[in-house]
């Protein structure tokens, strides 16, 4: 399949509701996926909270690059490639670590993020024979990591882009924002305070990267998939379900921006208390303590409430319980590989983080027993869809289609009510709009 890239675009027929399964299997597509979506798009990278003092690092990826997320000694952080430049030997091959310098383990190239030391972060400052065997000619400067040019910590989660000319992250998000901040604020209502807990899991799944944020920007109908985790009761408090009740979750979307979730809408006054996680009187009392807080500290201000969401293109989060980040990294046509980052509120009391912690446990992750119904399901559709006769039908998103309603108060938004796949017909209207290679000023025109 050569093709052009409005060709590429043309696999996707939003306005029916029809998507290629060459979209979730074609080689040659995932290769232009990497450089016209990955290489531009704003991606979730990772938290503060993993990176909490000078020379800490993580290694996390971009697309199919590997990245070190790191703070200096002067409190900045970074997002530099992972990838020495002599022979482009792996710097950091730890998960996570903390290292005065990043040196090379196979000809011993350092580098340096310290503001005392070098001008740019990321500059080579140690080279093995710099006197003897480069003569004292190599241009250090010239020879430094290479340093994503688009970083931004938002509410501590840590986002970055390659392209030079991506837009500012809060207009890439839109309203989007508020459902993203219902997830990292402190449960009390007051800005930020969220942390990593736990560590992140990560692990391979044999699917397409897009089944998993197309399923979490709002797909209720596949709820059929959970009847048994629902029998068993995995929930937080006594008795059958997942999660403790809440509102009725409306599916809501953001057209030319690709984002979407299930949420509630906004509202201005918070709902009666609901007891929550009832199997721990102690930590059901907090929770009590700190709806009483929220009502105190928002008054009237607008706020809304996320189930879960997607923000393209492959970072989903759960808003409420469990409360996580994924992320879903393309490793090939029919491979991701998936992370999943716990949260809590940094000054929850040990208890509060332990209970939650064994809940999402027992929800999400590869062991996490509603995780594992998705994982199921993303990995036999993409078995299914690869073979010669079965690549030729495409799939079907026309649930709902043409009946979503705008929603006042959110720029941009519809609303399709509790089941719909409008949800994921904008965000495959968004990935044909990166596919077809159009500028920024017509991805978000103004």
């Amino acid at each position: 399949m050569k093709a052009q890239p409005e060709s590429y675009s043309s696999l996707v027929d939003a306005d029916q509701g029809i998507v290629s399964r060459e979209v979730f299997v074609n080689q040659e597509v995932f290769e232009q996926e990497i450089a016209r979506i990955f290489a531009r798009a704003w991606l979730f990278v990772g938290h503060e909270s993993l990176i909490p003092n000078p020379d800490d690092y993580f290694v996390s990826r971009m697309g199919m690059d590997s990245v070190i997320l790191t703070r200096d000694r002067q409190g900045n952080i970074h997002v530099l490639l992972n990838s020495c430049m002599h022979r482009g030997m792996k710097l950091c091959r730890h998960d996570q670590g903390n290292a005065r310098a990043l040196t090379c383990p196979y000809h011993g190239w350092s580098y340096s993020t310290d503001g005392q030391l070098v001008e740019t972060p990321g500059e080579l400052v140690g080279v093995p024979g710099l006197a003897t065997h480069y003569h004292g000619q190599l241009d250090k400067k010239a020879w430094g990591l290479v340093r994503c040019p688009n970083v931004v910590n938002y509410k501590g989660t840590i986002w970055a882009s390659w392209d030079k000319e991506a837009p500012p992250f809060l207009d890439y998000l839109g309203d989007m924002k508020h459902y993203l901040d219902a997830a990292l604020d402190h449960r009390d209502g007051r800005e930020g305070g969220s942390e990593v807990f736990g560590g992140v899991q990560k692990w391979r799944v044999k699917c397409n990267w897009k089944f998993a944020p197309e399923n979490f920007i709002g797909d209720m109908y596949h709820d059929i998939s959970h009847r048994s985790v629902d029998l068993v009761g995995i929930g937080p408090s006594v008795g059958k379900g997942r999660r403790d009740a809440s509102r009725r979750r409306m599916t809501i979307g953001f057209p030319g921006l690709g984002h979407g979730l299930l949420g509630q809408l906004p509202h201005t006054a918070e709902d009666d208390y609901v007891p929550l996680y009832t199997k721990h009187p102690e930590v059901e009392a907090y929770f009590r303590e700190i709806h009483a807080a929220r009502v105190r500290n928002l008054g009237d201000r607008m706020r809304v409430q996320t189930s879960v969401g997607t923000i393209f293109p492959n970072m989903s989060f759960h808003g409420r319980q469990p409360r996580t980040i994924a992320v879903f990294h393309p490793i090939s046509p029919t491979e991701m590989e998936m992370w999943r980052f716990y949260l809590v509120d940094k000054d929850a009391p040990q208890a509060v983080k332990d209970a939650t912690r064994h809940y999402y446990l027992r929800y999400s992750g590869p062991a996490g027993m509603t995780e594992s119904d998705d994982l199921e399901n993303w990995s036999y559709a993409t078995e299914a869809s690869k073979a010669p006769l079965a690549r030729q039908y495409a799939y079907n998103y026309q649930m709902g289609l043409g009946h979503a309603q705008p929603i006042e108060g959110l720029r941009g938004a519809v609303q399709s009510g509790d089941v719909s796949e409008e949800n994921q017909r904008i965000f495959y209207s968004r990935w044909a709009d990166f596919m077809a290679g159009k500028s920024w000023a017509d991805l978000i025109p103004g």
